[in-house]
């Protein structure tokens, strides 16, 4: 295969056919309002200590949410929750409307229903392109039974998980 730069179509294809959970990212912003995008792009980096990340376009509105915040929310996506990843996949504005979600120490935003959510304090970020490489310390989190909303080629797809 010969070496070449990939134009972004197919490099989006290339990736596309990896398949991924689908999370919400949420904070707070600076005037304490609730902020949220959805995104496929989370990884574990670490367990000792507990480590994640999470990749965000320069261009979306949760770059600059997520640089001056102290803490944000990882919320991983049930089958059933495929509408909210569509909405929060929009960058528009009252996203949370008629979504459910509560708000806990120290900024952290939950959403209701979701097959795990985890409590992350910021740790860094790294630019990479025209994105922002952000890296969050797990602090506490929570799982429940369900099947995980999956992303593949382009669209959402279901498992055959028990």
């Amino acid at each position: 295969m010969p070496l070449k730069d990939v134009d972004p179509a197919e490099f989006r294809q290339l990736c596309g056919h990896f398949a991924t959970g689908v999370v919400v990212i949420t904070a707070l912003a600076a005037d304490g309002t609730p902020a949220g995008m959805t995104a496929n792009s989370f990884a574990s980096v670490s367990l000792t200590p507990p480590l994640i990340s999470v990749n965000v376009d320069h261009a979306n509105d949760m770059n600059a949410i997520l640089r001056q915040s102290k803490s944000f929310a990882i919320n991983v996506l049930t089958i059933s929750q495929e509408a909210i990843s569509r909405r929060f996949a929009l960058n528009m504005p009252r996203r949370f409307d008629g979504v459910g979600y509560r708000i806990e120490e120290p900024g952290l935003v939950f959403l209701d229903g979701c097959l795990a959510t985890m409590a992350c304090l910021s740790q860094g970020s790294f630019e990479a392109g025209d994105h922002t490489i952000f890296v969050g310390r797990v602090v506490g989190g929570n799982a429940a039974q369900g099947r995980p909303l999956m992303y593949y080629r382009g669209g959402y797809v279901t498992v055959g998980l028990p």
